[in-house]
């Protein structure tokens, strides 16, 4: 038996629409953040290493996020609502088990197939997004999405860590819930979108990568090093050279500020997008990030001078993405999806899986300097910003 649309006065459209999208970004994303403050306990739990560590952020970042611009072409085929709403489900479903799975490797497998159906919801997710925002606020609408997504990323250490505090760890794979009822939701309350047409010749084009869309993707990889490196990092340095304890809630509260403070500062930058240029406000604000992304190793963890340089830290290397996003959105608009999929998606996982390099040097060098040296990566990132956004202003408008 077929199942019926629900009425058409329940399906969300315009402002209801981005702020449904945003709330469902924020809990697919908090199940994905939940593996970093996870990674003290797992080290003991398992015996690992930081290089195999490591792994792990490199098998959610590359299942997660390498993947997205294949589901974004997928999604611009076969319906962004039906691909974005088993996103959702799949991955909150299996990285709901993180926390329970008894042996290292089906850890490897719950992370890898969880993360794809992370990678599914964002592409479709954010165009749709996008849509919803129309012509003149589309930037705006993006950024409020692109934050939800921080939202819960800062939500997801702290619910992880509360819970297994509180109700041990048998209790986690109950986290899985929200996530499905949000996923069952999106594909009943979100209009269905037409396919793009010229889609349908090619599943992706591989010509995105060799223009201004592969130059852009460039420098997000170089960007997101520094980010990947801070949320996986940070809660080894505060647990190996501090002495917190794996589930000291300090981890949550430090992680949290970050990323809440990532979306903050994209919300802030897609509202200014409109007065400033994208080309100054993203390289200005990632060449800036290196100030506090340093001196937090110079600071007592808990007090309030570092968490005023992690708030500063996570707004400042976060604030140009909803722009670059955008920005790629309008150099390809024959393929939104993977456009999306590309900036949002594949820059993270490629900088999750050169966190395997990054681990390597934290065993070799020691925590602290193989930290400060990735974020060095922040320089030739705004760089190639800078020279791609000035190049092809005229064409996105700006």
């Amino acid at each position: 038996m077929a199942v019926l649309p629900p009425p058409k006065r329940w399906l969300l459209t315009g402002g209801g629409l981005a702020v449904f999208l945003t709330a469902v970004h924020a809990t697919n994303d908090a199940f994905t953040s939940m593996l970093a403050a996870l990674l003290p306990t797992l080290q003991l739990q398992f015996g690992l290493s930081e290089t195999v560590l490591a792994l792990l952020v490199a098998t959610l970042s590359f299942s997660s996020s390498v993947t997205q611009p294949l589901f974004g072409a997928l999604a611009d085929r076969l319906g962004r609502r039906l691909i974005g709403a088993l996103g959702v489900i799949l991955s909150s479903s299996l990285l709901s088990l993180v926390a329970v799975v008894p042996s290292v490797y089906l850890l490897f497998a719950v992370l890898f197939f969880g993360g794809l159906g992370s990678a599914a919801f964002h592409p479709a997710a954010i165009s749709m997004a996008r849509a919803a925002g129309g012509g003149r606020y589309k930037a705006l609408v993006v950024s409020i999405f692109s934050a939800g997504g921080t939202v819960g990323l800062a939500l997801g250490p702290i619910i992880i860590l509360f819970v297994i505090a509180n109700f041990g760890v048998g209790f986690t794979p109950w986290l899985m819930v929200p996530g499905v009822v949000m996923g069952v939701m999106t594909y009943l309350l979100i209009p269905p979108q037409e396919s793009s047409r010229e889609s349908r010749s090619k599943l992706f084009d591989a010509r995105l990568l060799a223009g201004p869309v592969g130059l852009l993707c460039l420098s997000g990889i170089l960007r997101s090093i520094s980010f990947v490196t801070f949320a996986n990092g940070v809660p080894l340095w505060l647990v190996n050279e501090h002495g917190l304890a794996p589930d000291d809630q300090l981890i949550g509260f430090t992680l949290a500020a970050f990323s809440f403070s990532a979306g903050v500062g994209g919300v802030i930058a897609g509202g200014l997008g409109r007065r400033v240029s994208r080309q100054w406000l993203i390289t200005g604000t990632t060449l800036l990030a290196l100030a506090p992304l340093w001196g937090l190793f110079l600071l007592t963890p808990g007090t309030p001078a570092f968490f005023l340089a992690v708030i500063a830290a996570g707004a400042l290397v976060n604030s140009g993405l909803p722009l670059m996003i955008v920005s790629a959105q309008d150099l390809a608009p024959h393929a939104i999806g993977t456009a999306s999929g590309l900036l949002m998606g594949f820059t993270w996982g490629t900088a999750g899986v050169l966190y395997i390099g990054i681990g390597w040097l934290q065993e070799q060098l020691g925590l602290v300097p193989a930290m400060g040296l990735s974020f060095l990566t922040l320089i030739p990132g705004a760089a190639l910003a800078y020279f791609v956004l000035s190049r092809y202003r005229a064409a996105m408008g700006d």
